[in-house]
This record gives C-alpha cells, sequence and structure tokens, in this order.
C-alpha cells in the first residue's frame, strides 16, 4: 500500500502543487493510501454560507439542490461550493484504516465526526437520501477520505449525532470566544440568533461575566424573542448588518459611544464586514467567524474609515474546540432542546 503526503497533496488533480483545498479538482477514488482513513459518510453539514447560497440559487426546490450537489462532488471531488469557496463537515462510520493512519485509539465501526472542511475532503457521492432544507444536512450514501493531518472527533453517546454534529460544524467559533473574550468586555455578537451566534452568545456571557455586556444584534422580532427565550445577551439590537451605519449608530448608543472590545462576525450573508469594524473601538477585535467574510473588504474597509481594529480570520481549529462546545450543549438545556428540535 502507497504512503501518500500527510497533507493530502497526492489527491490534488489541479492544479498539481496545491493543497487540497485550494485545489479545483481533488481525486476522491475510495481506495486508501496507507496514512489515510475511509469513512461510510451518513450526513453532511454544509457550511451555511454555502447552503444559503445554493438554497437561493435553485429557488429552495430540493431537486434542483441536489443536482448542484452533485454536480459540485463530481466536478471537484469534493463539497467546495464554487461561489462561496466553504464546504461544511460529515459524520460517517470509519470502514478502513490505513496502516500508517497514527491514531491507535480509533478502530473499524467507529461512528466520527470530521473537524476538517469539505472544502479539502475527498468525497464520492452515490446518492443523497435527503435534503433537510432548514437546518443544511444532508443525508447521503458516500464514501470520504480523512488524511493524516486530518482532525476528527468520536461521537458522544450521550448527544444525538445529527445534534453533534451541527454543533461540531461550529466548534471554532465559541472555542476562540472563550479565547478573546475577557472578564467585564463588552462584546458584540452580529447573527446571534443562528447556530454559531447561540453558541458563541453564551460562551460571551459566562466570560464577560455579571459586569460584562454582551449586544446580540439579530435582523428581526422573531429572533429577538428566540433569544430573549434563552436567556442569552445583555443587550439586544434589531439592526440590518448589511448597512453598517444603522448598526453603528446602535452600537453608539447602548455603549454610550464606547463601543465594543470584541466583536463576533457569524453572518451567512455577504456584506457585513463594515458592521463589526464600525461597532469595534480602535484597537479592540473583530473575529469574522463567517466563510462570506471577504478579506478586501474587511482590510481595505477598515482602512477607509481609520479604524485601528485587530482583524482575525475565522480559523475553524482551535485545541479543545470539539470538547468546549460540546460541554457547552450539555451545560444549557435551553440551547440543547432547541439544537434538537432543529437538528434531531
Amino acid at each position: 500500500m502507497q504512503k501518500g503526503c500527510r497533507f493530502g497533496v497526492h489527491r490534488v488533480v489541479e492544479p498539481k502543487g496545491t493543497l487540497p483545498q485550494a485545489a479545483i479538482k481533488i481525486d476522491n477514488t475510495p481506495e486508501i493510501y496507507s496514512n489515510e482513513l475511509l469513512i461510510d459518510v451518513k450526513t453532511l453539514n454544509i457550511d451555511s454560507a454555502s447552503f444559503t447560497q445554493i438554497k437561493k440559487a435553485c429557488n429552495h426546490d430540493q431537486d434542483k439542490m441536489k443536482k448542484m450537489i452533485l454536480d459540485i462532488v463530481r466536478n471537484r471531488g469534493k463539497m467546495q461550493n464554487p461561489v462561496t469557496g466553504s464546504g461544511g463537515m460529515l459524520i460517517g462510520t470509519v470502514k478502513e484504516i490505513g496502516p500508517d493512519f497514527n491514531d491507535s485509539n480509533l478502530k473499524v465501526g467507529d461512528k466520527i465526526a470530521t473537524l476538517v472542511s469539505l472544502s479539502l475532503t475527498p468525497l464520492l457521492i452515490k446518492e443523497i437520501k435527503e435534503i433537510k432544507v432548514f437546518n443544511d444536512q444532508v443525508d447521503v450514501l458516500a464514501t470520504a477520505i480523512l488524511f493524516e493531518s486530518g482532525i476528527y472527533s468520536i461521537l458522544p453517546d450521550d448527544l444525538p449525532e445529527t445534534l453533534a454534529l451541527a454543533a461540531l460544524d461550529v466548534a471554532g467559533a465559541p472555542a476562540q470566544v472563550n479565547k478573546l473574550v475577557k472578564q467585564n468586555d463588552t462584546v458584540v455578537i452580529v447573527g446571534a440568533a443562528g447556530k454559531s451566534g447561540i453558541l458563541c452568545t453564551y460562551q460571551a456571557m459566562k466570560n464577560a461575566g455579571p459586569k460584562g455586556n454582551v449586544i446580540a444584534v439579530v435582523i428581526n422580532e422573531e429572533q429577538k424573542t428566540l433569544l430573549e427565550s434563552l436567556n442569552l445577551a445583555t443587550t439586544i439590537v434589531i439592526a440590518d448588518a448589511t448597512k453598517p451605519t444603522e448598526v453603528y449608530e446602535k452600537i453608539v448608543d447602548v455603549t454610550n459611544g464606547e463601543l465594543s472590545d470584541v466583536t463576533i462576525n457569524v453572518v451567512n450573508v455577504e456584506n457585513t464586514e463594515m458592521s463589526c469594524i464600525l461597532s469595534t473601538k480602535d484597537t479592540g477585535t473583530v473575529y469574522f467567524f463567517s466563510m462570506a467574510t471577504s478579506f478586501t473588504k474587511a482590510a481595505l474597509g477598515a482602512e477607509g474609515v481609520g479604524s485601528d481594529v485587530n482583524m482575525i480570520i475565522g480559523n475553524g481549529y482551535t485545541r479543545h474546540h470539539a470538547d468546549l462546545t460540546l460541554n457547552l450543549i450539555r451545560e444549557s438545556k435551553p440551547i440543547r432542546q432547541l439544537l434538537e428540535k432543529l437538528y434531531v
């Protein structure tokens, strides 16, 4: 059995020499190299920005969505939306372990969630069984490959699989919030009523403490009511994140002009960069977890308004992020009940 590059470069079809995430096409043949893992895939959790784009492009028609997803995977060998560039993650069962795949704790038959993006994961879909339009998940008959450098989590016994998948898909966000938010901070969460937004808001409330100020920015009254029912956030602001001055004026009002120490962007639509930058004080931090973020718009936009903020690109991985996020769901009964309604 031949050994491949630990980063998966041996799977790249074009352009040669690139890493799998940046590649236009990769080899999804379900025959493993000695340092790879073969997975029987059960469910894909497609990145929110990608799934939203697919729904809009197909006018919510499930047959058209199935065809679009199958075409993407057929053309690219992976589930990487060519518009958003993003992927998602999957759950499945370990089918085969290469002898050089360095993990003695894993065995055939284990149920796992991959913690690397579908935008770099070799994927071969035989059939799409069901598209769950309202929660970004797709049940499939498929196989996938995990490279030696790939990370994963064995699915916990105490949480439903699809709930764990939904949480692990955004595990990097609340874990990064845990690193960034300090006691007494003023924090703005843009897109606070979404899956990642709810988890980030909960973590921010924990870190900022009773003297902190966690401001949730949502798009409508329905989302505000949802957050109120979960007892999340110190203040809830209704505003359109694609309209930066509208958001800025409301954040100025609720912070008495002081703005935020940390702003977290977890929306799934474009053109929200400047709302976050304007909401943040000089030398404060903006964390862009959203895959709809444009680096160009953020960098040049901040320069254009004379904002000296620290901007962090949303890395979906940080140490122990899976355990932290699953524990948030275990801690908060209301959040668990909400996510179970959506994903189980």
